[in-house]
Formats: C-alpha cells, sequence, structure tokens
C-alpha cells in the first residue's frame, strides 16, 4: 500500500505574551488552504497534532494546552491604513475543530514582528531604530490593532529587561492598542448586549447570581467568585482538577452565550468554544501565584480568573484582559465594583501567574457605553522558523 509523502510549508513557531503558535503568511499555504473551509482546517489540525484522544499534540506542534494550540495567518492588508491582515485560529486539542469565532490578544503582540520580519510592511514605514508601527486588521471581529514593536539595525528587536508574569524569561517590550475593541453591534449586539452593566444569570443546576456579560476585545461572562463557591485567587489545579467544576463553568459559559445572543441553543456551545470566556472576579486579596511569587493585596485592584477552552487559564487571555480594562473603566459592572467602583482608566488585576495592568477609557453616548481603545504591553520572540511538514493527504 502506497501513502503519500510529506509536503512542507515555510512558517514560524512563535511566542506572543503568555501564548505560543505556528504562524505563516497565507501566500505560503498549499493553494487549497489559502481560502476558509475544510482544507484549510484539516491542514491546521494536522500541523497542530489534533484530534489527540490522549490530549498531548504529541504528533504535532501543540502544547496540549488552549495556550498553546493556537495557529495563525497573516497576509497584506487589502484595507487602507492597515499593514496586515491577521487571522486567528483556536485549534480544539481532543476535537476535529478550529474555531475562528474570536482573536488571540496575547499572539496579536507577535503579529507586527511577524509581519516586519516576513517582508509584509512598506520597507518605507520600518525606522533602522525605534519603533516601527504596525497596522493591523484583525480579521476574526473586524476590529484594527496597533502593534508598536522595536527595532535595533534594522532589525526587530527582541531581547530585553520587559518582564511578563507568565513568560519565564525577560524580552523586549511590545506595546498593543485594541482600537474601539467593544462589539460594534453586529454578532451579539453593542458592548453590553442585554443593554445593562450587570444581570441576574439563571443557569439551571448551578443557580441564578449577577454577571457582567461584555463584548470587548472577546465576549466575556463576569461573575463574583463567592457566588459560586470561590475566592477569586485560586491556581489552575483548584479548578482544572475538579471534574465538577469544569462542567459548571462550561454551563455558566453555555447559557451565558445563550444570553448574549451569540447562540440560539446550549447545544451549539460545544462548536464554540473559544468564545465566549466566563471569568470570576474577586476583590483584592493576597496569594502566592504558580512560580511562587507573592502577590500582595495593596498591590492590585483585584483578582481575576478566565477560563480558556475549557480549563482555568495559567496567566491571563490577551483578549480578556482587554474585556477587563473595558469592564473596569464602566462604572457598575462587577469587575468595576470588584476593584473598588468609581472612575476608572485603568487597573492591574491579579491572575495565576502574577499581574498584569490594562488601561481603557469609556464614554457614556447617547446612553450606551463606548471604549476608544484599550492598552497593554506585551512580549514577543521568534522560538523557530523553517518549514513545518505534513503528510500531503492531510488536508
Amino acid at each position: 500500500m502506497s501513502h503519500k509523502p510529506q509536503i512542507r510549508i515555510p512558517a514560524t513557531y512563535m511566542r506572543g505574551g503568555t501564548s505560543k503558535g505556528v504562524f505563516f503568511r497565507l501566500d505560503d499555504l498549499p493553494e487549497a488552504a489559502r481560502v476558509p473551509g475544510a482544507a484549510r482546517d484539516a491542514l491546521l489540525l494536522r500541523v497542530i497534532g489534533s484530534p489527540d484522544p490522549y490530549g498531548k499534540q504529541t504528533d504535532g506542534m501543540g502544547g496540549a494546552t488552549s495556550s498553546t494550540s493556537k495557529t495563525v495567518i497573516v497576509s497584506a492588508s487589502t484595507r487602507p491604513d492597515h499593514d496586515v491582515d491577521y487571522l486567528f485560529g483556536q485549534v480544539a486539542i481532543d476535537k476535529a475543530f478550529v474555531d475562528w469565532s474570536g482573536n488571540c490578544g496575547n499572539l496579536t503582540a507577535a503579529v507586527g514582528s511577524f509581519a516586519i520580519s516576513n517582508g509584509l510592511v512598506e520597507a518605507a514605514r520600518i525606522p533602522a531604530d525605534g519603533i516601527c508601527t504596525v497596522r493591523i486588521w484583525q480579521a476574526n471581529i473586524g476590529k484594527t490593532i496597533i502593534a508598536h514593536v522595536p527595532m535595533t539595525a534594522g532589525q526587530v528587536q527582541e531581547t530585553g529587561d520587559f518582564e511578563l508574569d507568565g513568560v519565564t524569561f525577560p524580552a523586549a517590550e511590545v506595546a498593543v492598542e485594541f482600537l474601539d475593541p467593544a462589539d460594534d453591534g453586529e454578532e451579539g449586539g453593542a458592548m453590553f448586549p442585554t443593554g445593562n452593566v450587570v444581570d441576574e444569570l439563571d443557569v439551571p443546576g448551578v443557580g441564578t447570581f449577577p454577571a457582567t456579560m461584555i463584548n470587548a476585545g472577546i465576549p466575556t461572562i463576569f461573575i463574583n467568585a463567592d457566588s459560586i463557591g470561590y475566592t477569586g485567587a485560586e491556581l489552575q489545579d483548584a479548578v482544572n482538577g475538579d471534574p465538577k467544576a469544569l462542567a459548571m463553568f462550561e454551563t455558566i459559559r453555555a447559557h451565558g452565550a445563550v444570553r448574549m445572543g451569540l447562540i440560539a441553543h446550549i447545544d451549539e456551545a460545544a462548536g464554540r468554544q473559544h468564545t465566549p470566556k466566563v471569568a470570576i472576579v474577586a476583590p483584592p486579596a493576597s496569594y502566592s501565584a504558580s512560580s511562587g511569587k507573592v502577590v500582595a493585596a495593596d498591590d492590585i485592584d483585584l483578582n481575576v480568573r478566565a477560563m480558556s477552552m475549557g480549563k482555568l487559564h495559567h496567566a491571563m487571555m490577551g483578549t480578556a484582559a482587554v474585556a477587563i480594562g473595558t469592564a473596569a473603566a464602566v462604572p457598575g459592572t462587577l469587575v468595576n465594583l470588584a476593584a473598588g467602583g468609581g472612575d476608572r482608566t485603568a487597573v492591574t488585576f491579579g491572575h495565576p501567574s502574577g499581574t498584569l495592568r490594562v488601561g481603557a477609557e469609556a464614554v457614556q453616548v447617547d446612553g450606551k457605553w463606548q471604549v476608544t481603545k484599550s492598552i497593554m504591553s506585551r512580549s514577543a520572540r521568534v522560538l523557530m522558523e523553517g518549514w513545518v511538514r505534513v503528510p500531503a493527504d492531510a488536508f
């Protein structure tokens, strides 16, 4: 019996923020995978090593966590005043499924660097030294993102002394601006799809409790930690080792997605694993992060823990950080109240790996809340570049 040989596809393996993934230029993909559809999904699944019933992704580039089962496709932008179009695919680990419903804020930090290094930014716009401003069109959600990438001697500066909790080694700081990060009224409605900054969310088998449901950065359901028996200072093992807890969070997510108008029925949630996110919030309290670092209550405004692809995230998703910053800027949301209430333009929150600061400015126009931009600092680094190989009949 004959088998087709492997093919090789140019690719770059990059860390962006607290995530890492496989980056492709659109034009480097096999022709069948250059357009959305079954062939593209099948190719990316094979690259990452999914579906894997063992949950390890041993036969692919994935790292068996939601933070490391990611793919990115970048191309020169067809839109005015943008350099590149960026498409993100969240690859399921144990299912044959690629979720295109949202962005990855962490990998966004690497898109600018990738674009510069791969000739997708006009040479005239790249300074030899200083900061290169890369204008990114985030195709999943239809939003503009600005990455401020440091340059040295004509090359992307990746090394530096910027420390990011959840990442072991320091690197160069990349400031990322998410412009108009709230939903514009298309899928799921406006920034607050129910029209309220807080609703009572009824979840059969779990209970009825206050929830802030917001479309900003990524659709997110915020609930008070103590509403479901948590403190808000938990680390991963406290949740990920408890099957009943994981099932509870998924039930909350499904019912919240229906309430937000993202799906019509809870059964559809299984086909939309990447969004919405569920996060628990609590007032500031001291705890020991996963690294052993002590996070003092006086150093943070609140604690936040967020679920990603069915598990408690080891740090914080970049898009969820945008949602946190945006919600914190709106008086009366659960995030705002956990941080002490009042007017806020930035918050520092505790997460399982440490702390993160995110800024956002909100204004009320004709009775509706709007946010012009949210900003945070991340870092990015090329881990490997060359070719990724897959069997020719894999897609």
